[in-house]
Parts: C-alpha cells; sequence; structure tokens
C-alpha cells in the first residue's frame, strides 16, 4: 500500500538534521559487547554489537519485553550499560561527565508512545518548551516553530490544547517537538500504536522525509504491516540478544 501523505511545507532550513562532513565515516552511535542489567537480576540485554550510520533508517523490533524500550533509553544516553562499549558522536559514554549529557542528548530526538504534550499548553507551546525552558527569546523561534508545525500539517491547530487532537495530531505535535533542536538521530517508540493504519502511512512518511533530509532515524514498533511498506534495516531483538538484516 502506497504512502499518501506529503508534509504541508518543506522542513524549514533551521530545524533539519545538522549537515555532516561526508568525509566522516563514524557512525551516530557504535555499541561493542554491550550488556544491562537491572540491579543483581539476570542481564536483559547483552552481547549487542551493532552501529547506527549516519542517514540511515531502521525498525527497532521484536516480542514484547524484549528490551526495545531498554534500547532506546541505552541509545538517549538516560542509562548506562552494566558493560561493553558505546560511543555516541564518536565519544565514549563512560568517559563524559554527568553534565555533559544534557548537551549531547539534544542532538538526539525522542518521540514517545505516550506522546507526553503537556495539556495545559497549545501546540505551539508545547513544541516551543525545549526552548522556552532553556531561557530562548521567543523572538528566535517563533517562525521556525510555526513552520515546523505546518511542515508536520499541523499549521491550523497551532493554538489549539492537546485534549482536542486526535491521535495521529498529538503524535505529529509530539515529532514536531523531538525535531526542535535539529536532532542528527531521532528515535521513535512505537510511534504509530495510537493511530489507525491510514495515520500509520501518514507518520511513516513524515520519518521518511526527514530522514531523506539527513537525520537518521530509530523507530521502534511491533507493526509488521507498516515494516512491510518500507525497505529498511530491521534490527530484531529477541530474548536479550540483536539480530540485523540490512
Amino acid at each position: 500500500m502506497g504512502l499518501d501523505f506529503v508534509p504541508s511545507a518543506s522542513l524549514p532550513e533551521k530545524v533539519r538534521g545538522t549537515r555532516i562532513d561526508e568525509n566522516r565515516i563514524a557512525p551516530l552511535i557504535h555499541f561493542e559487547n554491550v550488556g544491562l542489567r537491572y540491579g543483581m537480576g539476570p542481564e536483559v540485554l547483552r552481547d549487542l554489537t551493532f552501529d547506527i550510520p549516519r542517514r540511515s533508517f531502521q525498525f527497532l523490533t521484536g516480542p514484547s519485553g524484549a528490551g526495545k524500550s531498554t534500547l532506546l533509553r541505552l541509545l538517549f544516553l538516560s542509562l548506562q550499560p552494566t558493560r561493553g562499549l558505546i560511543r555516541t558522536f564518536d565519544r565514549n559514554i563512560a568517559t563524559i561527565p554527568r553534565e555533559e549529557l544534557p548537551m549531547l542528548r539534544r542532538r538526539i530526538g525522542i518521540v514517545f508512545q505516550d506522546f507526553r504534550l503537556l495539556e495545559h499548553l497549545t501546540t505551539y507551546e508545547n513544541v516551543a518548551l525545549p526552548l522556552r525552558v532553556r531561557g530562548k527569546d521567543e523572538l528566535s523561534y517563533r517562525a521556525d516553530v510555526i513552520d515546523l508545525l505546518k511542515w508536520v500539517g499541523l499549521g491550523e491547530r497551532i493554538n489549539v490544547l492537546p485534549p482536542v487532537l486526535s491521535g495521529g495530531e498529538k503524535q505529529r505535535a509530539a515529532i514536531a517537538r523531538a525535531l526542535i533542536d535539529r536532532p542528527e538521530l531521532l528515535l521513535a517508540d512505537e510511534p504509530t500504536g495510537n493511530v489507525d493504519p491510514p495515520m500509520a502511512r501518514r507518520l511513516l512518511s513524515l520519518f521518511l522525509e526527514l530522514n531523506r533530509l539527513g537525520t537518521a532515524v530509530v523507530i521502534a514498533t511491533h507493526d509488521l504491516s507498516l515494516m512491510d511498506q518500507v525497505d529498511a534495516r530491521r534490527m530484531i531483538l529477541s530474548q536479550g540478544r540483536l539480530d540485523i538484516y540490512e
């Protein structure tokens, strides 16, 4: 089934993925023999070795409880592995001072399954929130936020509160918020889990267009029909181990 949604405007230059020097060949993220356990329990992830290349597109899948969300947390630098090496933006995360982690996370956007929009803020205010909390002047970002909302098809919903938005609109607002910091990598946790198939296709087209513009994308999903629409790399987690099909 074809993808039938085209973003309603060009992605603003200021919120596109950072331009990459093609001569830099290091992947965005490199895992080598990574394992993770909680407390004294068994390892929930073990012996993971893989790269997330620049400008790449991949699905992360596997049965419920396989560790997809845990792996996303490792990718987002919100967890430290129990063992093994993770290099993010060519830096060993074990040696990165804690105070530098927030700056690195700004280079990674994340879209949560439950949206995590603040219900007392408008669509515009939710998307602008990461910039606002850092004390940026609204005049410096207002046009970018509006252009980004138009790009995800929410140009007419800028001043609407989340309870009024549909599931697909909430997800697109969450995608816009994840993009406002111009990430080099976008992580999406079950982004189509709460929408119907037509909206799932529209969301997938947004991710594909974003990838075409230079951002690497990892979509965690159990939706086989969604994955079958795109010839893309598949990372399959099962019982804590990862198999990759290019």
